[in-house]
C-alpha cells in the first residue's frame, strides 16, 4: 500500500503560480510511475505530468507544456509540480498518482482555483 497527502492548493490570480507537492509513504520502494492528474468540474481527468521515480525526461500534456514543470525528492518521497503562468483554464482538483505495477494508488487531491 502506498499511501499519497498532496499540499499546495489554493487561489491565485491569472499568471500567478503554485506549486503542489505530494508526499508518498508506505511501500514507496517499487513505485515506478508517478504524476499529477486534474479534474475539471464536468470533465474527465487529465493526466498533466508524468515523471518516473528512476529517472528519464518527464512528459507533460500539450495544455502546459512550458508552463508546469514536475520534480520529485527521492530522499524524501516527495514529487512536486510547480505551476507558472496560470489560466482560469487550469482550475481543477490536482490528484497525486501513482503506479506500482500492477497498482495505481491516489491521493485525495487539492483544489486550484485561477480567478481571471
Amino acid at each position: 500500500q502506498v499511501q499519497l497527502v498532496e499540499s499546495g492548493g489554493g487561489l491565485v490570480q491569472a499568471g500567478g503560480s503554485l506549486r503542489l507537492s505530494c508526499a508518498a509513504s508506505g511501500r514507496t520502494f517499487s513505485t515506478d510511475v508517478m504524476a499529477w492528474v486534474r479534474q475539471a468540474p464536468g470533465k474527465t481527468r487529465e493526466f498533466v505530468a508524468t515523471i518516473r521515480w528512476s529517472g528519464g525526461s518527464p512528459t507533460y500534456a500539450d495544455s502546459v507544456k512550458g508552463r508546469f514543470t514536475i520534480s520529485r525528492d527521492n530522499a524524501k518521497n516527495t514529487v512536486y509540480l510547480q505551476m507558472n503562468s496560470l489560466k482560469p483554464d487550469d482550475t481543477a482538483v490536482y490528484y497525486c498518482y501513482a503506479h506500482q505495477a500492477p497498482y495505481t494508488y491516489w491521493g485525495q487531491g487539492t483544489q486550484v482555483t485561477v480567478s481571471s
